[in-house]
């Protein structure tokens, strides 16, 4: 017997290493995961959250003001908070709320019933010294750094662990708020502060802070809220799309990078202008863009990208395809950029559904590579990139426990959308299949069900059994066959062997002269009586992954 995976060596570059089969989950990690009535009963519209930031201690200080529409009739809430920060007081127009923690979890009692419809908000005040990061951002917290000439560099990462880690807040994929948030962080005045959206000024405060204030605009997933801190210069240019309208990009670099920064950063708008041109216009337009220097590699932080790639091609100098393609650009702009469209525009509902942000993301790094290089080389990226997935945990985590599935979502989901795409055979059809899903879940939240139906209805073919054996099962599907000389013919036989039980995808193989023609395996074998003797079975290359497994 012979197996060949259809597939190279690939090494995780997102760092975040594969979960065990026998994971464990906690009452914690429901209470961070699930959505309960106590969550569901009312909506985020607005945070204004504002703290101090002391880095001789190491600690936080500061209050969140949490705005709602009320969801349902109620008397309690959860809002989440590390058990490590310490809450001082929660007030309710000026009124003092009876609370109780368990954990990370803080239940709010407020004494009375609270009707639907009305729209209302408490402040919760708090402080102590948030979690550092150990590994950042795979690990998430503060990061509390030095740079090259000693000074604070301060970063906030938390994706996966939750942005209650720093602040107070209805930690779930789920409620964006609505209107977005405000932020102003106080620090010593020496340094600057960087955060997300707007910048909407500065102030001395006398004791030798400066606050900076902030403002996002648009719904923000509570992750992507992030502070910057660091002697940073600013420049800045302008983007202009299609239609003539200008985008600010701003760009936050340590001092001494500055001339690195100025010829690194010309990525940036080619890049924006493929984006726009497969995915629509730069999302969060009239909050602006900003690339941010950090003390960690990256992070898709809404409008305010988190860059720390050290100015070098690839990721960190290495080509992740192994193609020598990935030395052609900066890993981390083109990356983290792609999650403004996947992640931050186009969301999930759900940590368990994580592949929506990271699949559709990875694979815009190969449309990028198509779009400036041609698209022979984006096939070739792609395909390189899907090297070394392990199928060992399917890429769908399991719900309502704020867990992702296996790291494959990166690799293996770009090479699923890349399969569909040959599975389609319509490139028209395909980059406007795209642009309607960054279009029509725009600064939405969605999950896997919703995705699949729509791209089946907008593709004239449900691909439910397509999507399922690449996310919800480990191994990919086999195309067994077997070559039998029956006289003087060659007879071909062939079936899909996959997890779900009416896999049926179309395939190219070569069949005669080398010439690549459409096969439509099922469950049961078929057969195909060929003109020409055939040894082995050939799919077209880098175009599907799948195994090619031949029976004797």
């Amino acid at each position: 017997m012979k197996t060949k995976i259809i597939c190279l060596l690939f090494i995780l570059h997102t760092g975040f290493a594969l979960i065990s089969q026998a994971q464990e989950y906690t009452r914690q990690d429901s209470l961070r995961g699930q959505l309960t009535p106590l969550r569901t009963c009312f909506d985020v519209s607005f945070y204004n959250l504002h703290l101090r930031v002391n880095p001789s201690e190491k600690s936080i200080k500061g209050q969140n003001t949490i705005h709602f529409t009320n969801q349902d009739d109620f008397q309690k809430i959860q809002i989440d908070l590390f058990e490590n920060l310490e809450i001082e007081k929660i007030l309710y127009h000026d009124a003092p709320l009876k609370y109780e923690r368990e954990g990370n979890a803080t239940f709010i009692d407020f004494g009375q019933l609270l009707k639907k419809g009305m729209e209302d908000s408490i402040t919760i005040y708090y402080s102590g010294k948030p979690r550092p990061a150990i590994n950042a951002p795979w690990d998430g917290g503060f990061s509390w750094k030095k740079d090259e000439k000693g000074r604070d560099w301060i970063g906030v990462s938390c994706e996966g662990l939750g942005a209650s880690v720093w602040w107070p807040n209805k930690d779930h994929l789920s409620d964006e708020p609505d209107n977005g948030i405000r932020i102003t962080c106080e620090v010593p005045s020496e340094l600057i502060c960087v955060s997300n959206g707007q910048d909407k000024g500065s102030k001395d405060l006398g004791d030798g802070y400066t606050s900076y204030t902030w403002l996002v605009t648009y719904p923000i997933n509570n992750y992507n809220v992030s502070l910057n801190i660091g002697n940073y210069v600013h420049f800045s240019e302008i983007y202009t799309a299609q239609d003539g309208e200008k985008l600010d990009l701003d760009y936050y670099v340590l001092d001494y990078n500055l001339d690195k920064a100025k010829k690194q950063f010309t990525q940036v708008k080619p890049m924006l202008a493929c984006y726009e041109a497969y995915f629509g216009k730069y999302p969060f337009w009239r909050d602006g863009f900003a690339l941010v220097e950090t003390p960690y590699l990256g992070m898709e932080h809404q409008g305010a990208v988190a860059y720390g790639n050290q100015y070098m091609q690839g990721y960190l100098g290495r080509d992740l395809s192994r193609t020598g393609i990935g030395l052609k650009f900066d890993y981390i702009i083109i990356h983290e950029v792609g999650h403004e469209y996947w992640g931050n525009s186009v969301s999930c509902k759900d940590h368990g559904e994580l592949w929506i942000h990271e699949s559709f993301c990875t694979y815009t790094e190969g449309l990028y590579v198509e779009c400036m290089f041609g698209k022979e080389q984006g096939y070739e990226y792609t395909f390189g990139l899907a090297s070394g997935i392990s199928n060992r945990k399917p890429i769908i985590g399991p719900p309502d426990v704020n867990s992702s599935g296996s790291g494959d979502m990166y690799p293996k989901g770009a090479a699923m959308l890349h399969t569909l795409r040959n599975v389609v055979n319509d490139d028209t059809q395909w980059f406007k299949l795209l642009k309607d899903i960054s279009t029509d879940f725009k600064i939405k939240n969605t999950d896997t069900k919703e995705l699949v139906a729509y791209i089946s209805q907008k593709l004239g073919k449900d691909y439910t059994y397509f999507f399922d054996q690449y996310l919800r099962y480990a191994s990919i599907p086999s195309l067994e066959y077997k070559i039998n000389q029956k006289g003087k013919k060659t007879v071909l036989e062939y079936r899909w062997k996959a997890d779900v039980a009416d896999f049926r995808m179309p395939i190219q193989v070569a069949l005669e002269k080398g010439k690549f023609e459409w096969l439509t395996p099922s469950s049961e074998w078929q057969s195909y009586k060929l003109a020409s003797k055939l040894t082995e079975l050939k799919i077209k290359p880098r175009s599907f992954y799948v195994k090619l497994d031949k029976k004797e």
